[in-house]
């Protein structure tokens, strides 16, 4: 099977790049804040026949 260039050239533009440092993460990961919605809307729900208030602009 033929390949697409030689195999000694594997991993060359990567190794030239330089090293960035990773950013600061500001929020909570998505797996995080899926799961604190799902507290805030599920678990804590209001009871049967409430419902939630919103403010008025």
């Amino acid at each position: 099977m033929p390949s697409h260039g030689s195999l000694t050239k594997a991993g060359k533009v990567r190794s030239q790049t330089p090293k960035v440092p990773a950013k600061e993460r500001m929020g909570l990961t998505p797996l995080h804040r899926n799961r604190k919605n799902f507290i805030k809307r599920v678990l804590h729900a209001p009871p049967e026949g409430e419902t939630r208030r919103r403010r008025r602009r």
